[in-house]
């Protein structure tokens, strides 16, 4: 498989679901996903089978393949059930410091206005990002 194919969209959204819900059969995923018909499912799985992301058994159930998920899933950590981008927690720290050193400066009268405006605009940056990738999840 080329390093630079990237699943995206339906084909990432049907691997997560596979992902959770493995073994399924085509109506499943495509109830589930809420896809227009069963053409439209068989797609996305063909895709996941073509590039090795999932298999398909002997009674046409689709699972995903658990080696497959380190690559799908690069840049995101599996916590349980949940997935998530690992820019999550990297903003939760920043964001954390940020009010922290902010309020001690403001209380301290050194006031710094620029500091605390620059740190507050990579904050948006960083939770910008964060959640352009969580929406990349989205099920």
């Amino acid at each position: 498989m080329p390093q630079s194919q990237e699943i995206k969209g339906n084909t990432l959204k049907v691997y997560l679901y596979l992902l959770k819900n493995s073994p399924s059969e085509l109506r499943d995923v495509q109830h589930a996903l809420g896809f227009s018909s069963a053409s439209l499912a068989s797609y996305h799985l063909g895709k996941l089978v073509e590039l090795g992301f999932a298999k398909q058994d002997a009674y046409g159930r689709y699972s995903a393949v658990k080696d497959s998920a380190d690559r799908v899933l690069e840049g995101y950590s599996k916590i349980g059930p949940a997935v998530v981008p690992q820019l999550f927690f990297f903003s939760l720290l920043f964001t954390i410091l940020v009010v922290f050193f902010s309020t001690a400066i403001w209380n301290s009268g050194d006031f710094i206005p620029y500091l605390i405006g620059v740190s507050f605009a990579m904050l948006a940056v960083f939770w910008f990002e964060t959640i352009r990738l969580w929406r990349k999840l989205a099920v």
